[in-house]
C-alpha cells in the first residue's frame, strides 16, 4: 500500500473523536501511534503526526527521511505543510497537532511559525527534544507560544520506538570480508 493510500485509511478511523479532556488527546495520539507504526513497517524511524482543527483531523503523515531521502521529511514537518496546504495558508489558528516523539528543534520551530495553537506529544526525546528535554523553544520571546501537553501515552510511544531500535541493533550486517587477492575465491 502506498504512502498516501496508508495515510487516508489510519485517519479515516478517527473521525468520530470524544468531545473534551484525556480521552480526546488520548484519542488523537493513537491516531498519531498507527502513523508512526506505519513508519517502522517502511523502517523509518516511528514517528507520527496528526494536525486537528476544531475536532476533525485535517492532516497527517509520518517520518520519512529514509525513503524520500530528505532530512526535513520529518512527521511534523510533512503533517503541517499537508495542514498548509490544506488550509490554503502557512498560518494554522485554531489547529493542534498530536505527535509521538517531543518535536526536535526543526520541527518545534516549524510548529510555532505556522502558528499551532496547541501542541500535544507522547515521550520525550533526551537526544534532540526541543519544547524541555534538551532545549525549551516554546520559552523563548518569540512572536508565538504554543499551549504544551506532554507524556500523553508516552509509554506506549517510548516502547515502539525502543522495539525499533532493538530491531536495528539486531539486524546490523556483519561485515563483508574481502580476500587480500581479488582473483581468489572466497570459501
Amino acid at each position: 500500500m502506498q504512502r498516501e493510500e496508508k495515510i487516508k485509511k489510519i485517519t479515516e478511523k478517527y473521525s468520530s473523536p470524544p468531545d473534551a479532556g484525556n480521552e480526546r488527546d488520548e484519542y488523537f495520539m493513537r491516531c498519531a501511534l498507527e502513523l508512526a507504526e506505519a513508519a517502522a513497517e517502511e523502517d523509518e524511524v516511528p514517528v507520527g503526526a496528526v494536525v486537528v482543527r476544531y475536532g476533525a483531523v485535517v492532516a497527517a503523515d509520518y517520518n520519512g527521511r529514509e525513503g524520500k531521502k530528505n532530512a526535513l521529511y520529518h512527521a511534523e514537518t510533512a503533517a503541517i505543510a499537508r495542514a498548509c496546504a490544506k488550509l490554503g495558508g502557512w498560518r494554522l489558528p485554531g489547529c493542534e497537532i498530536f505527535v509521538t516523539l517531543e518535536p526536535c528543534a526543526m520541527c518545534a520551530g516549524a510548529i510555532l511559525n505556522a502558528r499551532i495553537e496547541r501542541t500535544v506529544f507522547g515521550a520525550r526525546d533526551p537526544k534532540y527534544g526541543a519544547f524541555g528535554s534538551v532545549a525549551d523553544l516554546g520559552d523563548l520571546p518569540l512572536g508565538h507560544r504554543t499551549k504544551l501537553a506532554e507524556g500523553v501515552l508516552a509509554g506506549e510511544s517510548a516502547a515502539l520506538l525502543r522495539r525499533f531500535f532493538a530491531g536495528k541493533r539486531e539486524k546490523k550486517e556483519t561485515p563483508v570480508v574481502f580476500p587480500a587477492d581479488p582473483g581468489s575465491a572466497l570459501v
